[in-house]
Formats: structure tokens, sequence, C-alpha cells
């Protein structure tokens, strides 16, 4: 018979960016902060590769594979039969820990039906940050135009790099622990210095920058070979008022419930992220592929096959689905990470 799949203890996974970061990962994990590997971005059970790179993002497992090769060979016991019946064996999710030590540059992600035409993927770049800290003066993110404008206005700023027309044009939100948003592909945005996030994205690396002059080495890295204009073709530039931001922010902090689900109504077509608190009680979770970082105290995993698992702050795990009905229980709080529900994923 052959021997189940377990969840598995995974290493810190940083490749290179272009921005200053990580301080914030570095302490979660225990890390000195002077450690130069711990950069602003901690790729967490990857099986996606940075744009145009062969193996850079990719996480490596305990045994030396690739999750992504692992996850392959495999598919079924890591994913679960209904997942590879509508996704194949992608794992339909990328979860990073993202520390801003800078504000990041506003962009934005190709939608699922523009990444097919010009990247030949099946998924676009839907994402959703999960602020799990802040620091500095002011902690802010800037999700959609405030009003609506034309392509033509975005493309002027593009071309003339007026990075503060492109600013003060997107909504300014101050965030705090707890605060969640959900960003559909195609919306611009930026993450302010000072945020600290645990953020979920299909598994791409897509990202159509609209700032690029300070942050990437030439206008090529912006729009990735296509072109503004053509980039500019999958940009949101629809206005998001107050009331409309209300669809994609969450504020969380305060709900002290056991599980809460953390991110917008409609997100679960995309990904899903639950907080677990389970202090005197057990929390019984369904077998899923999932991404766990534990993000304060101690306690336990223990999978229906047996295995027992420490769950330390600053530890990330990656479960398969062949792990089966598994508990945690203790005083700790982590973000349960999962793949979109297979059958809202196959309609989307």
């Amino acid at each position: 018979m052959n021997a189940h799949l377990e969840p598995l203890r995974l290493p810190a996974n940083q490749p290179p960016q272009f921005y200053r970061g990580g301080d914030a990962i570095a302490a979660l994990r225990g890390a000195s902060n002077s450690d130069n590997k711990y950069g602003p971005e901690d790729w967490v059970a990857s099986a996606t590769t940075m744009f145009g790179q062969e193996t850079h993002g990719l996480t490596k497992l305990p045994s030396g594979v690739w999750l992504r090769d692992a996850v392959r060979e495999n598919p079924v016991a890591w994913l679960g039969a209904k997942h590879v019946e509508a996704m194949g064996d992608s794992t339909g999710l990328l979860v990073k820990l993202l520390d801003a030590g800078q504000r990041l540059p506003v962009h934005f992600h190709p939608t699922d039906a523009f990444a097919r035409q010009h990247f030949d993927s099946h998924f676009g770049k839907t994402e959703a940050w999960i602020v799990v800290g802040t620091y500095g003066d002011d902690p802010r993110v800037y999700p959609g135009f405030k009003e609506t404008v034309s392509k033509r206005t975005v493309a002027d700023w593009t071309r003339e790099q007026d990075a503060p027309s492109m600013l003060g044009a997107l909504n300014s939100i101050p965030v705090t622990a707890g605060d969640t948003v959900y960003i559909p592909a195609g919306l611009p945005h930026a993450i302010g210095e000072g945020v600290f996030v645990v953020e979920l994205q299909q598994p791409t690396d897509f990202s159509l920058t609209l700032e690029w002059r300070d942050f990437l080495a030439n206008p090529e890295k912006g729009h990735l070979g296509l072109g503004f204009d053509t980039a500019i073709e999958t940009l949101d530039t629809t206005g998001w008022d107050e009331e409309r931001l209300t669809s994609i922010v969450k504020h969380t902090g305060t709900d002290s419930s056991s599980t809460v689900d953390l991110l917008a109504d409609g997100s679960d077509a995309f990904f899903r992220a639950d907080r677990l608190r389970p202090n005197a009680t057990t929390l019984s979770l369904d077998p899923s592929f999932a991404v766990l970082v534990v993000m304060e105290g101690t306690g336990v995993l223990r999978t229906e096959h047996g295995g027992e698992y420490a769950l330390n702050k600053g530890e990330t795990y990656v479960v398969p689905h062949d792990a089966g009905q598994s508990t945690v229980e203790g005083d700790l709080s982590l973000i349960r990470c999962r793949p979109p529900v297979p059958e809202k994923r196959s309609q989307a």
C-alpha cells in the first residue's frame, strides 16, 4: 500500500526583488534582520516561477524535489480529484509573505482572458492582501481609481512617467492588522511603505507596471514585452467610490471567532483564506491542498493517518489533500490559504 502524503514544513524561499523590505518577514520567522537572504517577498509552497525564469520562485521540498514537479507526478494525491478535474495539475494558488519596506509602484495584473491571449496561460492574476502587521507613520494601500479615467490619460501618465498623477488618482486607504483587500485582475493598485501582508494570488507572475521609472530597469519590464498600449487594454479604469470599495475591503481584526473567513465575497472562485484560532477548542479541517502560515503562538496539527506536527510562530507548511481530515489545536493564530472552490473555478 502506498504511503499517504503528509504535511511538510517549508524553509524560507525569497527570490531577489527590485524593492526594499524583509525585516518583518525575518522577525516573524525568528531570523536576524541583517540576514541578506530575507528579502521583501517569501514565496510559500510555490509552484510558480518568476516571469521569464526557469526556477526562481519555485519551492524546493525537504527531499530536494521542486514542489511543482512533485505535484505533477501525483496531482490527485496533492490536490484532490475535483481540483484536478477543474484545474489540472496546477495548484491554482501562489501564497507570499510580502513586506513593503518602501511603497510599491502603481501596477495591475491581467485577467484570465487577457492572459490566455497574450501569455498562453490559463490563469491571469487576481490577488488579495491579508494585512498581518504595519509599521511606520502612515501605512496604507491604494486600490483602484477614485474616479473613472480614460485609457488615453493613463497612457499619457505612463509615457511621461507622471508618478504623482498616477498615485493621486488612486484611492488611499489606511490599514491595520486584520484588514483584507481583494484585488480583482485589472484593478490598478499599490502597497504603501510599512505594510506587511500574506498575499494570495493566482499562480502567475504577470505584473504590468505603469510606474516603472525608479523601480524597474526599463519600460519593457513594465509591459512584459506587450507594449503599454496593449497592456492597458486589461486595465480597469472605472471609478471605485467608497461604497464600491466595501465590496473588496474587509476589517476582521476585532473578530475573535475561532474561524474567520478573511476575504471578500466572490473571491473563492480564485482562492480562499481563513484565520484559525482554536484556543481551548479543536478545529476540524476538511481535506484540501493548503498553505499554513503560523502568525502567533504554538499548537499541533494532526492528520487522519496519524501524523502529528508542531506548529510554531513563523513556520509555514504545505498540506496535501492526501493528508485527509485534520485537526488543529493550541494557543495560536494561523492563516490557512487554499485554492479556489473547484466547482466555482470551472465556471469562472
